[in-house]
């Protein structure tokens, strides 16, 4: 779901950024006002809990991967602002020091799997939750929530990369950005999405609220409980880290993610593509560090497993040094 730059046109990529601004302007200022000192780390784990289920890809239909996001799950787990917050910053580095998801395209990423997939997510999950004491009610409502919250995430991918045919062509009729119509496009992401995808991201959902809710209650947004401990998260992420490589063992790239030098020979419909758009392969690229996970001179499991340890060190790291900021009141010192 990660749209790579060059899918989507400049013109597009700066809607989508802009209709980001007021999400995160809301969102932050909503943060400064809920979370306290002693919550802003769980941001932060919450964030790298979202970075590190996005490595452990999956195969999906016509020889592609998916991956889940955890955008209900963090929701659920600390608010949907907080979610925005957390899911935005994982993106950001996963693009800037991964090569994972484009820099124009950031705000296109973040519309879908931050803004979109969260909030559905969590008003979905609650309204079927709502006045219930019942966990298995409880748990069907979670799992509803994130199925349809990723789901609604990879349709609005799916139509962003869908329109770009119909809206800038060349001279010759084709594509200059993503090649592939909305009778291409929708279908292709929907399908993994909604068989495989979405299942796996409302069992992971399910899955990890059940451990938080046994392991430290009072971690849980709104919760009035007051056993509050990081230490089975951190054994949480670290457990996921050692098993980070099984994402390698997904053959193919996720549908709308191929390098230019893939695109030119994907089949749909029966046919090959047969040319590159032509602001595709000219268009803008940025030098990532460790792109795709991976690092020069080392074997590809471990460079993955050392690019996860990177990354959530950076995330968990980031929101403790901004919790060090705040006073024990919540309000920034």
């Amino acid at each position: 779901m990660h749209i790579p730059d060059n899918y989507l046109s400049p013109s597009t990529c700066v809607v989508m950024a802009a209709a980001m601004v007021p999400v995160w302007a809301v969102s932050v200022k909503k943060v400064r006002l809920e979370v306290t000192k002693e919550k802003m780390p769980l941001i932060g784990v919450g964030a790298a809990l979202s970075f590190l289920g996005m490595m452990f890809n999956v195969p999906l239909f016509g020889g592609t991967t998916g991956h889940i996001v955890g955008g209900t799950l963090l929701a659920l787990l600390c608010g949907p602002y907080s979610a925005c917050i957390a899911v935005t910053i994982a993106l950001l580095v996963q693009a800037l020091i991964f090569g994972d998801g484009g820099i124009l395209s950031f705000g296109a990423n973040c519309f879908n799997m931050a803004f979109v997939l969260p909030f559905v997510g969590y008003y979905i999950s609650t309204a079927i939750t709502k006045h219930s004491q019942s966990n298995i009610r409880k748990n069907v409502g979670h799992a509803i929530g994130s199925y349809i919250g990723i789901n609604v995430a990879a349709f609005c991918a799916a139509v962003e990369f869908g329109i770009q045919p119909y809206l800038f062509k060349d001279i010759q009729g084709q594509a200059l950005y993503c090649p592939y119509a909305l009778d291409i496009s929708i279908p292709a992401m929907m399908l993994g999405h909604l068989v495989i995808a979405g299942i796996l991201e409302a069992i992971v959902t399910v899955t990890v609220l059940s451990f938080v809710q046994q392991t430290s209650p009072g971690l849980m947004y709104h919760s009035v409980e007051h056993k509050k401990t990081y230490r089975p998260l951190y054994a949480l992420l670290a457990g996921l880290i050692i098993f980070t490589p099984l994402g390698l063992l997904a053959a193919g790239t996720a549908w709308g993610e191929w390098g230019t030098d893939e695109i030119v020979n994907i089949i749909s419909k029966g046919a090959v593509l047969g040319y590159t758009p032509s602001k595709m392969a000219n268009g803008f690229s940025f030098p990532s560090i460790f792109p795709d996970y991976s690092i020069a001179g080392m074997p590809e499991w471990l460079g993955y497993i050392l690019c996860a340890v990177a990354g959530t060190a950076i995330l968990v790291i980031l929101f403790k040094i901004i919790s060090n900021f705040m006073s024990s009141k919540g309000k920034y010192a």
